[in-house]
């Protein structure tokens, strides 16, 4: 969670001065030290702290999946507001996912039919602040057609979380999205951002849309 908020890598130090565990951080700095042995959490470089892997991700969303996360009822009752089963309605709603979410969003309205926004908000991350990076992210975004023709069809109708290796549109980023099918028309609902991504915001968020089409 320290992680999330900040993109900063954590130490033993932070963690006892900011959190309520209530131990050490010598106690801190040795459980630290068999969560890197484990492959959980890595130091990026020399005299930092440390940073989730992608296998602490993936533990996070194994508890995820026990606890659904829920929008707030704020959020809630202005999606509410803004959605509406019109595809011109579809782009507004669409910008603001992409605003509460802090990432990029594609809409498949079919295999063929892509609409996306909120890149800025990619470029935002401070993970993709290298121009690297932003190569990367523009090569993504250049095939994201391609890539979302080639995964359309291997779909199940539900939400998927595609972390890291598992992700197609690339191993440094993470996907939440949705397949959803309304009067035989399939379709799918994403956000695209970062491995350091708020999974239970973003969950619920396409968990939202899910049950929207479900009614």
């Amino acid at each position: 969670k320290e992680y999330l908020k900040t993109a900063q890598p954590v130490s033993s130090g932070m963690l006892a001065k900011t959190s309520r565990i209530g131990v050490s951080s010598a106690t801190i700095r040795n459980e630290m030290a068999e969560l890197e042995e484990a492959g959980y959490i890595v130091q990026p470089h020399t005299s930092a702290g440390r940073i989730p892997t992608e296998a602490a991700y993936n533990l996070w969303l194994a508890d995820l999946k026990k606890n659904p996360p829920q929008l707030k009822e704020n959020e809630e009752a202005e999606l509410d507001h803004l959605f509406s089963k019109d595809e011109n309605a579809y782009r507004v709603f669409a910008k603001r996912v992409a605003d509460l979410s802090n990432s990029a969003v594609f809409w498949a309205f079919s295999k063929n039919n892509v609409y996306h926004t909120g890149l800025a908000n990619l470029f935002s991350h401070p993970e993709f602040k290298q121009l690297e990076t932003v190569y990367d992210i523009s090569v993504v975004i250049d095939q994201l057609e391609e890539i979302i023709a080639q995964v359309f069809e291997r779909l199940d109708y539900n939400e998927h979380v595609l972390i890291g290796s598992k992700n197609p549109f690339g191993s440094f980023l993470s996907t939440v999205l949705v397949k959803y099918k309304d009067q035989n028309q399939a379709g799918v609902f994403g956000l695209i951002g970062p491995l350091r991504m708020d999974y239970d915001h973003n969950v619920a968020l396409v968990s939202y849309l899910k049950n929207k089409f479900n009614r």
